[in-house]
């Protein structure tokens, strides 16, 4: 205990905060990349104007209230006030759309990743840049904007992510992590920058429209993980702790996205290693030996925090159905006058798909919140469905909807695995959907047929990653590169707990994946009848 006291008073610690879809997380973590202190906030976006969205509003209510959350738990446990940090970094979901205006004023509501509605510019730009420009990129929704003659490019000085945007209010500065940076606009692997050739194919395609700007002058600025990305200001200070105990003049890391994150916090940013990161949407992210043979839209070419090229599959809805469902069990818990606990509830009910059929005996679900690029929605219902002769068990309708949840991420992971030829030593888990321990990490297994690995740590998820790449700014020897500290100085070994994908379970999944894609035009027919 007197030591960490003594870590936090004298600023050797590291402090991450990710906002993430529904829960914004602030981790500090001391000299060993331990966390010491944590604190959570929660929000959810909106669906207002036909945009995902959240309120500016909202950010900055968010980032002070998880901050004031961990303070109070540094004073609670250490009896210190937490006025310096060694080092401090800032991630949030990647891609969408927040242009501003010379002001620093946002022009339109932020647009998050979640939107489908750039669908003629992100064919468009495929095609352009003979390279996979998906709808969520910020690339997308730019030139979304231009083709619908919106008023407000015109007046575009900056567009950034949302990482981007927290940092250049705590900082004063336009930058923006790689990793984060490749889901914005395509990065060259070799200058480890936003490809030129493809900046001056866009700037000559919306010449026409009178754009008064050109596209570098309003992206942000790439920097590499291990980079200054420059000092917390003092109005940043006081933005994020308004109370007035932070100091400014902290060190702050290059602002990531939760999927740079999420492949530090499991220790795959090396070649042949992998992560699947499990919420509200899911990813899975490989790191290639080389580039892919051909374009695929279902898959997303991005890059680690350090630059190195990695095949990424997003899918846009993973659990937000299912916790519906969990939380009606809830409801009729509470309805019979039984006392709910959450964990234990989610608990009981994933294992109880332990039980149930692999192939989830005839029932089947599509946990579509949101249009699924991967299978080709714009929008998206939730729908659950049987067959008359179904096997209609507890254990199999929990079982299909946490299938459903990494259908299509399997669908886009086969591509990599059976035509690409794709290989990985070790592919790692992380998010909510693995806190029930050996369900959701058996059922990847099979989605995948390749052994999974969780991590103690997954659970604190992004927050204690990006944690980790800012202390890894601070801390690091030089020309260290960020896998040699990740193997050495924060999981020093530490592979986790792996699990074998089950031959039955395997088989099962396939088989449902098969019902799956034949049960898609009922997904289709839910959509276009209920608008």
């Amino acid at each position: 205990m007197s030591n960490i006291k003594e870590m936090i008073l004298s600023g050797k610690t590291a402090l991450g905060i990710e906002l993430g879809s529904t829960r914004i997380k602030a981790v500090l973590i001391g000299e060993d990349n331990f966390p010491i202190a944590s604190g959570g906030y929660g929000w959810e976006n909106q669906y207002k104007d036909g945009v995902w969205t959240y309120s500016i509003e909202d950010v900055w209510k968010g980032l002070q209230g998880s901050y004031s959350k961990l303070a109070e738990e540094v004073k609670s446990k250490y009896d210190v006030s937490l006025q310096t940090i060694g080092s401090i970094g800032f991630s949030a979901m990647m891609h969408g759309y927040m242009a501003f205006d010379k002001e620093g004023e946002i022009l339109v509501p932020f647009r998050t990743w979640r939107n489908t509605t750039t669908g003629q510019a992100a064919a468009e730009l495929t095609e352009l840049f003979n390279y996979n420009i998906p709808l969520r990129w910020s690339i997308s929704h730019l030139r979304q904007a231009i083709l619908d003659k919106e008023e407000h490019v015109k007046d575009i000085d900056f567009f950034t992510t949302l990482a981007g945007y927290v940092h250049w209010k705590l900082t004063g500065e336009r930058v923006l992590g790689v990793g984060d940076a490749s889901g914005m606009f395509p990065i060259d692997i070799d200058s480890k920058d936003y490809n030129k050739q493809m900046i001056e194919r866009f700037d000559k395609l919306v010449a026409e429209g009178n754009c008064p700007w050109k596209l570098t002058d309003i992206l942000p600025k790439v920097l590499l993980a291990g980079e200054n990305a420059g000092t917390l200001t003092e109005e940043g200070a006081k933005l994020l702790d308004p109370t007035g105990e932070l100091k400014a003049g902290i060190p702050i890391c290059p602002p990531e996205g939760d999927a740079g994150t999420g492949m530090t916090a499991t220790n795959s940013v090396a070649v042949k290693t992998g992560n699947v990161s499990a919420g509200t949407s899911v990813f899975a992210m490989i790191v290639l030996e080389k580039d892919l043979s051909k374009v695929y839209p279902e898959i997303d070419l991005v890059t680690t925090p350090d630059g190195n090229l990695v095949a990424m599959v997003h899918c846009n809805n993973c659990t937000s159905d299912l916790n519906a469902w969990v939380n009606i069990f809830k409801e009729f818990m509470e309805t019979i006058g039984l006392e709910v606990n959450m964990p234990k509830l989610y608990d009981d009910l994933y294992f109880k798909a332990l039980e149930g059929d692999a192939d989830c005996g005839g029932l089947l679900s599509y946990c579509y919140f949101s249009g699924e690029p991967v299978t080709g929605f714009d929008e998206g219902r939730p729908l659950f469905a049987r067959e008359m002769n179904c096997n209609f068990t507890l254990a199999n309708f929990m079982r299909s909807h946490l299938y459903s949840s990494l259908a299509a991420l399997k669908i886009g992971l086969d591509i990599l695995f059976k035509e690409e030829k794709v290989q990985a030593d070790e592919i790692f888990g992380h998010g909510g959907l693995f806190k029930t321990e050996g369900v959701g990490q058996g059922f990847l297994a099979a989605a995948m047929d390749t052994p999974v690995s969780v991590m103690e740590t997954a659970g604190e998820g992004g927050a204690w990653g990006i944690a980790v790449l800012a202390s890894y700014m601070d801390n690091k020897e030089d020309d260290e590169t960020l896998s040699h500290y990740l193997n050495e100085k924060v999981f020093a070994g530490n592979k986790g707990i792996k699990m074998a994908p089950d031959p039955k379970d395997v088989e099962g999944f396939d088989a449902f994946i098969s019902r799956y894609k034949a049960g898609l035009p009922i997904e289709k027919a839910a959509v276009q009848s209920m608008k």
